[in-house]
């Protein structure tokens, strides 16, 4: 009997099964610094031939403060909004855009560019005149992005970045999605394709069925596994896509791969503060 005691005992405390502590940047706005308040910022960041626009959350105190990068999915309708104010409240600052072609970005939306302005995105942080107006430490960027935009993240956050650490929100991934009947594609490209322009739901599910194996990150695991990652999923059918990423950055070495599979929809829509809790409890890790 004592022997059974001891281990639901060993279940009740197991770390693995324990709810993240609610960190208390969610709940508890920071006592306001005078000197230097959380402010917005609009950005407008060139990206190839074009710019695209973004807004900046950024933190209280004179900083540098450490930032993430968040890239939405397709078409972005759920932007995270809420993780960047609490990541702002808990002393980060955090980016959003949007790609060329998207929600009022300039140019045609296309899956192959949406890599790139992530890139831009970084080059622009890092550039001195605005890494000193928006106090952003150039040493510590994470890059993070939901649905479309974890495959974005996995794309950008490749060898040579420099970034800190990947965050992946219910990826998913294009290179997989291409094995989908080219009728059924565009099924879906269609009910996602508002808030895009220059483009259309057969010529998104050609992009994606011509560049099968550009689009796969799977094929960025090596270079992924030199990166910290964190990667959540969801019921939303995309775990097998991210459990297999994370499988092959471990046997390609990846040492710092956090997993953590939740209960909910692909927005995340009743789990909120859990999506919250976990990222910044893995960012407060980050060294």
């Amino acid at each position: 009997m004592r022997q059974i005691i001891l281990i639901f005992a060993a279940f009740a405390i197991s770390p693995a099964l324990a709810a993240p502590v609610t960190p208390s940047a969610i709940y508890d706005d920071p006592v306001r610094d005078a000197a230097h308040p959380a402010r917005m910022e609009v950005l407008h960041i060139p990206s190839s031939d074009s710019e695209i626009n973004g807004v900046a959350y950024l933190a209280a105190g004179a900083g540098p403060h450490p930032t993430i990068i968040i890239c939405h999915g397709l078409p972005g309708n759920e932007k995270n909004l809420d993780l960047a104010q609490a990541v702002r409240r808990a002393g980060w600052n955090a980016i959003t855009f949007n790609y060329r072609g998207s929600w009022g970005s300039r140019g045609s939306f296309r899956f192959a560019q949406n890599p790139q302005d992530a890139a831009a995105v970084l080059a622009y942080l890092r550039g001195p005149a605005s890494a000193k107006a928006l106090g952003i430490d150039t040493t510590r960027i994470v890059l993070s992005g939901h649905s479309m935009g974890g495959w974005v993240a996995a794309l950008a956050s490749g060898e040579g970045s420099g970034v800190a650490g990947t965050i992946l929100i219910s990826a998913a991934n294009l290179g997989q999605r291409s094995q989908l009947p080219r009728e059924e594609l565009v099924k879906v490209m269609a009910g996602n394709s508002e808030s895009l322009a220059g483009t259309s739901p057969e010529s998104m599910a050609d992009e994606v069925i011509a560049n099968a194996q550009a689009f796969d990150f799977m094929g960025r695991a090596a270079s992924l596994a030199r990166v910290p990652m964190l990667v959540l999923s969801s019921d939303d059918g995309n775990a097998p896509m991210t459990d297999a990423l994370v499988a092959e950055v471990r046997k390609a070495g990846g040492q710092q791969v956090t997993t953590v599979h939740v209960a909910t929809d692909h927005s995340w829509s009743d789990r909120r503060i859990r999506l919250q809790a976990e990222i910044i409890n893995w960012l407060a890790k980050l060294k």
